[in-house]
């Protein structure tokens, strides 16, 4: 199967966002954010040190659904950086989608307390590293994607990626 949509995954400063960002360029593809597609009630939310819960995370999860139709509509491919941390919410992603394609970048927690800690002009605070660590529930034997560790440069990681990419699925385009 050809993937053309990927949604670079993990807990809240593991690295999702630059990983993808990084594919995103060395692929060629288009590239959002997904905390472009929160609601200002949610972000506040987090602001205040308060998880979200599944219901709040509904319409966000339905923004990037809808970011991900309009580009299989244009027939242009996408990354797209969201936490995706439980298994509902990925197939939530999935629905009617079968070319996305998930990278679960994984970092231990003391490194994700540590780059937490140090984050600054970010609206997720590091005390709501715990919940998500908690809600995370790592990618299925069934799912389509990989999970690859984030403790290298995103070089090294997209490289690790766009090798498996390639090898596994066989679509990737070269860099």
């Amino acid at each position: 199967m050809r993937f053309t949509a990927i949604i670079g995954m993990g807990v809240s400063g593991c690295g999702k966002t630059t990983v993808a960002s990084t594919l995103a360029r060395r692929l060629d593809w288009a590239f959002a954010e997904a905390d472009r597609f929160h609601s200002a009630a949610n972000v506040a939310k987090m602001q205040g040190g308060t998880p979200l819960t599944d219901e709040d995370r509904r319409p966000w999860l339905d923004a990037i659904a809808g970011w991900i139709d309009e580009r299989l509509a244009a027939g242009e491919p996408g990354v797209v950086s969201c936490s995706a941390l439980k298994r509902a919410y990925r197939d939530r992603l999935r629905v009617g989608h079968d070319s996305v394609w998930f990278v679960h970048v994984d970092v231990p927690e003391d490194e994700l307390a540590e780059r937490m800690a140090a984050r600054t002009g970010h609206y997720m605070p590091a005390s709501l590293l715990d919940s998500q660590l908690a809600a995370l529930e790592p990618l299925g034997p069934d799912e389509p994607g990989v999970t690859v560790p984030g403790t290298g440069d995103a070089a090294e990681v997209t490289d690790a990626v766009l090798a498996t990419l390639t090898r596994e699925r066989g679509d990737a385009p070269t860099p």
